[in-house]
């Protein structure tokens, strides 16, 4: 039950999010207000669910801004990283300079988006099933859900799908398990995007969106450029999240953040007795 009451609140809240932003058709200003006031209604919205359903404080969305600002860090690099080697093959080329406006509407948008799908996702899918099925499990199952939930956009595909299953949805899980803070893939989920669509004008996960800071263009096999879905059905995407993921879930071993079978039967027993 308690799960369910903060999937419908917290989802609630960012429909409404997203309905108001998409009503303004990227207008500037109006996208950048929405998408981070929708960004803070949904942190409330989650505060305020998990105070009533878990007679807690939610620690893990308590104010971080260190690990905010690794997360932006690791984001804005990893991407830069991807797009930098499909440079290198000759599938990405920059044009000249396209619009600050359109940057400015991306960069609201991806807060609203950074936001609601780690709460969702992360916060509140992750965390709980995590202590039914352990971490790798979980990893596993709501990457999966995470991947999936994307072939509703524009543009979108199956391999799209499953690539952002594994790149991002392994990633920022393996990222939150290893702080057990939101902040940390907040801030690199929404790096990563706006990097990607407001920074380096690439397509963002299949959506249709304004032009970025640069006007560029991709060309060569969608393998290496991930077509019409954006850099995140590339290769190297997928490369990248694999070893960043390794990482964090090698410092989430070292921390002890890892949860088995095993170990949720023994904290069971100990409850009990």
């Amino acid at each position: 039950m308690r799960l369910f009451l903060q999937l419908v609140t917290v989802a609630a809240v960012a429909m409404a999010g997203s309905l108001a932003v998409s009503a303004v058709q990227w207008n500037t200003p109006l996208t950048l207000v929405l998408g981070f006031g929708s960004a803070a209604l949904v942190v409330l919205a989650y505060r305020w669910i998990v105070r009533k359903t878990e007679h807690r404080v939610p620690g893990e969305i308590t104010k971080n801004n260190a690990a905010l600002g690794r997360g932006l860090v690791i984001g804005l690099g990893l991407f830069a990283c991807v797009i930098g080697n499909i440079a290198l093959v000759g599938g990405y080329d920059v044009l000249g300079w396209g619009s600050l406006g359109g940057a400015l509407a991306l960069f609201g948008f991806s807060a609203a988006a950074a936001v609601t799908e780690e709460v969702l996702f992360r916060g509140i899918l992750f965390r709980f099933v995590e202590r039914w099925i352990g971490t790798w499990l979980a990893l596993t199952l709501t990457g999966l859900l995470f991947g999936l939930s994307h072939l509703f956009n524009t543009h979108a595909t199956l391999w799209g799908a499953i690539a952002i299953a594994v790149e991002a949805g392994g990633m920022l899980a393996a990222a939150y398990a290893a702080t057990r803070t939101l902040w940390l893939p907040i801030g690199l989920h929404f790096a990563w995007n706006f990097a990607e669509g407001g920074i380096f004008g690439a397509g963002v996960s299949g959506t249709d969106a304004p032009e970025g800071l640069l006007h560029s263009v991709m060309s060569g096999p969608a393998a290496l450029t991930g077509g019409e879905f954006g850099p995140e059905a590339s290769v190297y995407s997928v490369v990248a999240g694999v070893v960043v993921t390794a990482v964090f879930m090698v410092l989430a071993r070292r921390r002890g953040n890892i949860v088995t079978l095993r170990r949720r039967t023994a904290d069971a027993a100990t409850v009990v007795a």
